[in-house]
């Protein structure tokens, strides 16, 4: 992990509200995070690895010592700013009705992870036109070529042996299960099934919500999640209508699996590969980041209700995102279903980022 240029040394006195959060629970969130680190188990969606004094933390973390969690991470870390603003999202985990077979209503399938995908996150594949592709199709012959995009695989059937794990509403909802990265599904027989991300198809992601405020569909004042599916849906869905061609600019894909693990049972899993916790989990950016990083945000979102109200918290970093870019840039996890959703939703905010760093004198 190498931190991006410019940080500046601050004093944690001078982090306003750092005493008046409630440093147990981010301690205990930190936790997870190292048990994994310490284990060095597979990541999902591998970030920078680990810098000795992180590891040195954990390791005292899981040591079951009396610290509170103030004093643990005045202990093992030190904070520093950058001398610019950032800026935040917030994305949460859909709960979404859906059939385990195609019927009226329930047409649209959520495919498994295809044979043929590969995943090339240390080495990705570069096109002539200069972009990197961090997955692709292996050919029987062994080469790698680039996989289909998003409207070749929705329409043309372009991502062979992946199969339906299950049949949701629209493509709509498949699109936003997709950008949130896991869903929960209802099943008619009042089950849930669990799914969680297994890949993608490797090109750019595209902020759809973004090119709809650019030309002019939705108001930027007036940008929400509920919204902008409902635009989508009016401008029609299929394959050669506005809407579903909105989305068709979006080429990557992303697939799943089902999951009953235990870790999943307490929530969605990140890219680090453990339980996301509500408001105290985030995703950044893996290529300047190590997982279980401390970062302490200040802005002001409605998280509380659609209010925007004063936000001060130690989040870990514990996803990453392919629209998460840049060192002072993280989506905030909100949590499971729709309220979660519809406040995640209005969250494109300014924020204030403390980036809390192992000391190097822990180090080993």
């Amino acid at each position: 992990m190498r931190p991006p240029d410019g940080l500046a040394p601050v004093a944690f006195e001078a982090i306003e509200g750092f005493g008046g959060d409630d440093l147990d629970a981010a301690l205990a969130v930190f936790r997870r995070s190292a048990a994994r680190l310490l284990e060095g188990a597979p990541e999902q969606r591998p970030a920078c690895p680990p810098p000795p004094g992180l590891l040195a933390a954990a390791r005292a973390a899981l040591a079951g010592d009396s610290d509170s969690g103030e004093s643990f991470f005045r202990r093992w870390f030190s904070p520093w700013r950058l001398p610019r603003t950032g800026f935040v999202t917030a994305y949460y985990e859909p709960e979404i009705a859906a059939r385990p077979a195609p019927g009226p209503g329930f047409e649209t399938p959520v495919l498994s992870r295809p044979p043929d995908l590969v995943t090339l996150n240390e080495t990705p594949l570069r096109l002539p036109s200069g972009e990197a592709l961090t997955s692709a199709r292996r050919l029987p012959d062994g080469r790698l070529v680039p996989y289909p995009v998003r409207r070749a695989i929705e329409v043309d059937g372009a991502a062979a042996g992946a199969a339906p794990l299950a049949y949701v509403r629209d493509p709509v909802e498949l699109f936003f299960m997709q950008v949130q990265g896991s869903a929960r599904l209802r099943l008619p027989d009042g089950t849930t099934r669990a799914l969680t991300y297994d890949g993608r198809n490797g090109w750019p992601y595209t902020s759809i919500g973004r090119l709809a405020i650019e030309r002019g569909l939705i108001a930027p004042a007036s940008m929400s999640l509920d919204g902008l599916k409902a635009q989508l849906r009016a401008m029609g869905l299929s394959s050669d209508q506005p809407g579903r061609r909105l989305m068709h600019e979006n080429l990557s894909y992303v697939f799943f699996r089902g999951d009953d693990s235990d870790d999943r049972r307490r929530g969605p899993i990140g890219g680090e590969g453990c339980a996301l916790t509500p408001l105290r989990s985030i995703a950044v950016d893996r290529s300047i980041w190590s997982y279980g990083l401390p970062f302490w945000i200040a802005t002001r979102v409605p998280w509380e209700s659609e209010a925007e109200t004063g936000f001060q918290r130690l989040m870990i970093a514990q996803d990453t995102g392919s629209a998460i870019l840049g060192a002072a840039r993280a989506d905030l996890f909100f949590g499971a279903g729709d309220r979660a959703g519809a406040l995640a939703g209005r969250v494109r905010h300014d924020a204030d980022f403390t980036f809390l760093l192992p000391r190097a004198d822990r180090a080993p």
